[in-house]
C-alpha cells in the first residue's frame, strides 16, 4: 500500500520523504512526448497531475475516478494525505494535517454506506513530524512506532482508530470487495504482514519469517497477495537487522518480491535481482506484477524504474527508462491506465509528481 513503504520507500530516494519544496503550479503542462522516452513502449499519452513538492503513493479508488496519496507540500514539514481527480483537479487535503502519514487508500464504494478512505498517521503519538532518520547509520528507513491505521470519510471526517497496539502499523491496503486490510505491523516484535476485517477487528499474522515484509496488495480476485521482503540470512546479516530494529530502523537496500495466499500459504519468491524492489501490485487479471527496482542502476540508490514479472517469476521486462526515480506503480481497476510516481520533468532537487498514462500491451 504500499511501501513509504513504507512511506518511507521514498527514502530511498535520497531523502525525498524529508524534502521541504514549495509546491508552485505550472504554467503550462509538458506535452506527452515530453513526458516519455522512446522506449517506454507501454506508455501513452503520458500527463503529469501535480507540479512541484514531494509526491508520493498515488492509487485509484475502485470506480477508477479518483486518485488518493501522500504529498509534502506549501508550509506542510512532512507527508498529509490528499484525493483528486485522475485529471489532477480538486486536489484536496483529507488528512489532520498533524504528524506524519503514510499508505493511503480509498474504500470500494459499492461496499460501504459512505465514501471512506484509510490511511496511517502519527498525529496521536505527537502533533509534530517525527524526526528524521539517523543516517550516521548508513542509509536506513525509520519506522515510526507512533503509526497506526485509521479510516475516515472521504472529505477527512469522521476519524476512526482502527490499531491500537504499541509499534509502527501501516502500508495498508484493501481487498476488492471491501472487506478485508492487510498491513504491516510490529505488534509482535517483528516487522510482519498482518490481515483484519475493515472494522479492525479479526486479527490474522500472515508472515512470521525473521525480517522486513511489507507493503502488501491484494489481487483481484482476492486470492493471492503480493509483498517486498528482507530476510537476513547470515549472523551478521541478523544482528545487524535485530539492532537496527531496536532503533525503530531498517537498512532497505536489499528487497525482493514475493507473493502468498490471501491466507497466508504458498509463499514464494519472485524476483532474485539483489536489489531494491519494492511498490509490487498486480495487473487487473492477476498474471503480472509491476513494481519498481534499481536492480542495474548506474545513478546510485535513487535510480530506480518501473518492470513487470509474471506471477511464476518468469517474463521479467523494463517499463520506464528515465533517469532518476520511476515507483509507485498501480493500475486503473480496468487496467487501461497506469498512475505512478517519478522524477520526470522536476523543476527542483528532491521533486516528485504523480503520472498517468494509457498502457499498451
Amino acid at each position: 500500500m504500499k511501501n513509504r513503504r513504507l512511506l518511507l520507500n521514498l527514502a530511498l530516494l535520497g531523502g525525498l520523504l524529508t524534502a521541504r519544496i514549495a509546491c508552485a503550479q505550472a504554467g503550462t503542462s509538458p506535452t506527452p512526448s515530453q513526458l516519455a522516452a522512446p522506449e517506454e513502449k507501454h506508455l501513452r499519452n503520458v500527463r503529469q497531475l501535480t507540479f512541484g513538492g514531494s509526491n508520493a503513493e498515488a492509487y485509484f479508488a475502485a470506480d477508477g475516478k479518483r486518485l488518493i496519496f501522500q504529498s509534502t507540500r506549501d508550509n506542510l514539514q512532512c507527508d498529509q494525505i490528499f484525493t483528486m481527480n485522475i485529471d489532477g483537479t480538486e486536489q484536496k487535503m483529507v488528512s489532520t494535517g498533524k504528524g506524519r502519514t503514510t499508505c493511503s487508500y480509498i474504500f470500494p464504494h459499492r461496499f460501504s454506506q459512505d465514501d471512506k478512505i484509510l490511511y496511517s498517521s502519527t498525529h496521536l503519538a505527537d502533533a509534530a513530524c517525527p524526526p528524521r532518520p539517523d543516517y550516521s547509520k548508513g542509509y536506513v528507513w525509520a519506522v515510526y512506532p507512533g503509526f497506526d491505521i485509521f479510516t475516515a470519510k472521504l472529505d477527512g471526517s469522521d476519524l476512526k482508530q482502527l490499531t491500537t497496539t504499541p509499534g509502527y502499523d501501516a502500508e495498508a491496503t484493501i481487498s476488492e470487495d471491501g472487506k478485508k486490510i492487510v498491513f504491516t505491523s510490529m505488534r509482535n516484535g517483528d516487522l510482519d504482514i498482518y490481515s483484519m476485517d475493515t472494522n479492525g477487528k479479526h486479527v490474522k499474522q500472515l508472515t512470521h519469517e525473521l525480517g522486513y515484509d511489507g507493503g502488501p496488495f491484494f489481487s483481484k480476485d482476492r486470492k493471492w497477495i503480493v509483498y517486498r521482503a528482507y530476510h537476513p540470512k547470515t549472523d551478521q546479516e541478523i544482528a545487524e537487522y535485530k539492532e537496527l530494529l531496536k532503533q525503530n530502523l531498517i537498512r532497505p537496500t536489499t528487497l525482493e518480491i514475493w507473493i502468498m495466499k490471501a491466507d497466508g500459504s504458498g509463499k514464494r519468491q519472485l524476483t532474485n535481482l539483489n536489489a531494491a524492489s519494492f511498490a509490487p501490485s498486480f495487473f487487473p487479471d492477476g498474471k503480472r506484477i509491476i513494481f519498481a527496482t534499481n536492480v542495474g542502476s548506474t545513478g546510485g540508490m535513487g535510480n530506480f524504474e518501473l518492470y513487470t514479472i509474471n506471477v511464476d517469476g518468469t517474463g521479467l521486462e523494463r517499463v520506464t527508462y528515465f533517469d532518476g526515480f520511476d515507483g509507485f506503480p498501480m493500475f486503473s481497476p480496468n487496467g487501461k491506465q497506469l498512475v505512478w510516481i517519478s522524477h520526470r520533468n522536476g523543476k527542483a532537487q528532491h521533486e516528485t509528481n504523480v503520472f498517468i498514462a494509457d498502457w499498451v500491451e
